[in-house]
């Protein structure tokens, strides 16, 4: 069997998660994040509970992923009408 099962800490919680084996790297590196982000909002704000912190990280990496898409939505938009220049500019001179 490929799967693995670890716990990893979030905002002092721990999680017991089974993922694949090859996954494991990612998802510590990716909790290690949200409590580096976690420290740095509480460090720097003031806040109720570690809920508020959790529900601001949550916010910044939804905002960061959406970001992402929309970039490279536009990167493949431009790559697209790229390739459509060099097809037309293609068969104009093969004609």
């Amino acid at each position: 069997m490929n799967e693995l099962t670890i716990t990893v800490k979030i905002a002092d919680r721990p999680y017991r998660l089974t993922i694949k084996k090859d996954e494991e790297e990612i998802i510590r590196k990716a909790a290690g994040l949200i409590n580096e982000k976690v420290k740095n909002y509480s460090d720097n704000y003031a806040f109720k509970d570690k809920q508020d912190l959790i529900a601001m990280v949550a916010l910044q990496n939804g905002a960061s992923i959406l970001r992402g898409e929309n970039e490279k939505e536009s990167k493949n938009n431009r790559l697209i009408d790229k390739m459509k220049e060099i097809d037309k500019a293609l068969s104009e001179n093969l004609l």
